[in-house]
């Protein structure tokens, strides 16, 4: 096995567990804060990742880049030059960045969140900045030279320190109130990420072939080039990701002050706020890693296909890709519809999110199609294009948001609104886009057997349940429900050929999309 191929398992399986972990994760939050507490977490959580993606700049890809042709030429000097320009960059941003959230904080929890609460929370998680700044050169480095275990095991590190301190956190903070105990799962956050740092620094020092302090700022002077170079890669790199960070930042925003103009208080806002981000939207973003996994493979078969105009097989690339997509991504949404409170009670112990997933999950079909035409984009070089959609949906979304949630017959719905408009706006624009680009025909008769599955199943499984839905606990309902739901779809996929036999023999292997 390639050292290329070799690393990729690696990245990829880390990545899938990181995503379990992740969701772990937010279940101990919420059982442990509950809707309130996870409520002023969310409400909190993008404007941190704003200042990290700020300070990072784009800069983890580019020094990968970089590093990367400075080992294949052999030039030790220009490896220590780059990770000498991207720590003294990342870290003069993480030094500028930090003390303005710390000095914002207390503005944008009074005024702009509308609940003094979240003043805590955002304090304990500001001092990661810097510590997530340093961790993002390293994993950059690692990963420019190849060697991926570092990068994937300091982020699996990461989640099970945060886990596992998470508990012991909010339950000392929470006698002094649910603020306090938001602010504890924020601190068990900075804590994992600084566990994840030592341990990068760690095996830096065991597999580096250089002396990084020796004439650290003699290569900070000399490094105008460096600079040059890394930022001529990091700054489109960020464009995508600043976007939609910002429109995360606003996100928030928005919705306290339109709940407020309904009538809605700080206190309610917020739980209602937890509810949806927290509690609802983490289980309908968790399918979504089968089409990340299918995003990664798609772009270099994509690409190649494309540079050699072989447009026939570009196409059959895209059309396979798109018809994985709708075939997982139907089976996801069928049983997010029709298990959403069986669901909910089982990990959160609470059915207040089902009503969002009830109403979202129809959408979330088109957002389990964007990575892969994202990836499309990035392949035929449309960055750019992709970064215009992005900033499309963001600005329709906070529109939508204010529009509806700031009236009380919609209130924390309207959120919901602007989300699933969003969705489904970006998801078109992206499609018209690739449809300008390259040819690509549009399998009618395929949505029509796909309509046909999802409508069929859809009775069958409401049947089936009305048959055991008073003879079962909820979670047997819910694990004997989904398994017939599943077989019904799966079966019905095979019969119209939607699921092929060939599909079958390679399923375990992603590489099916390359060939």
């Amino acid at each position: 096995m390639s050292k290329f191929l070799k690393g990729t398992l690696v990245l990829m399986a880390a990545t899938l567990i990181v995503k379990i972990l992740g969701f772990v994760n937010r279940i101990v939050i919420a059982r442990l804060i509950g809707e309130e507490g996870v409520g002023l977490y969310m409400m909190v959580f993008p404007s941190f990742i704003l200042v990290v993606t700020l300070t990072q700049m784009g800069l983890p890809v580019a020094i990968s880049r970089s590093v990367a042709a400075a080992e294949a030429r052999g030039d030790i000097a220009k490896m220590k030059r780059i990770l000498a320009v991207s720590l003294s960059i990342t870290l003069s941003l993480s030094l500028l960045f930090t003390p303005a959230l710390l000095m914002m904080a207390p503005y944008l929890s009074k005024t702009l969140f509308t609940d003094p609460r979240t003043y805590y929370p955002l304090i304990a998680i500001t001092p990661a900045i810097p510590v997530i700044a340093v961790s993002s050169v390293l994993r950059g480095y690692f990963q420019g030279r190849q060697n991926m275990k570092p990068a994937a095991y300091s982020q699996v590190l990461e989640q099970v320190v945060r886990i596992g301190l998470i508990a012991l956190f909010t339950k000392q903070m929470l006698p002094h109130g649910i603020e306090y105990a938001a602010a504890g799962a924020m601190a068990a956050a900075t804590c994992g990420e600084l566990i994840s740092l030592l341990y990068l620094l760690l095996m830096f020092r065991f597999n580096k072939t250089f002396l990084l302090r020796r004439r650290f700022f003699r290569a900070i002077r000399t490094g105008k080039e460096t600079a040059k170079e890394l930022f001529e890669v990091a700054l489109p790199t960020t464009g995508s990701r600043l976007i939609g960070s910002l429109g995360w930042f606003f996100e928030p925003i928005v919705v306290t002050q339109s709940l407020a103009i309904a009538g809605v208080t700080a206190v309610v806002a917020t739980k209602q706020y937890g509810v949806l981000t927290g509690y609802a939207l983490p289980v309908m973003f968790l399918p979504s890693f089968v089409t990340l996994a299918l995003s990664t493979s798609l772009v270099p078969a994509v690409s190649e296909a494309y540079a050699k105009k072989q447009y026939r097989l570009l196409e059959h690339r895209v059309q396979e890709a798109l018809r994985f997509c709708l075939v997982t991504g139907g089976l996801s949404v069928l049983l997010l519809f029709l298990y959403a409170e069986p669901l909910m009670q089982f990990m959160y112990h609470s059915t207040n999110g089902a009503r969002f997933i009830v109403l979202m999950a129809p959408f979330f079909l088109f957002y389990y199609y964007q990575g892969p035409l994202q990836a499309v984009l990035q392949a035929l070089n449309l960055a750019n294009a992709a970064m215009i959609n992005s900033l499309i949906g963001v600005s329709v979304k906070l529109a939508v948001i204010f529009i509806f949630a700031s009236q009380p017959q919609f209130g924390i719905y309207g959120a919901a609104l602007g989300m699933a408009a969003s969705i489904l706006l970006v998801t078109l624009l992206h499609l018209a886009t690739v449809f300008k680009k390259i040819t690509l025909t549009l399998n009618v008769h395929q949505y029509a057997k796909f309509s046909f599955v999802m409508i069929t199943s859809f009775f069958i499984s409401r049947f089936l349940n009305g048959l055991w839905l008073d003879k079962a606990g909820s979670f047997t309902y819910l694990a004997a429900g989904a398994a017939a739901s599943a077989l019904c779809y799966f079966l019905l996929s095979l019969l119209l050929g939607l699921i092929t036999k060939q599909d079958l023999s390679r399923m375990p292997l992603i590489k099916r999309f390359i060939k």
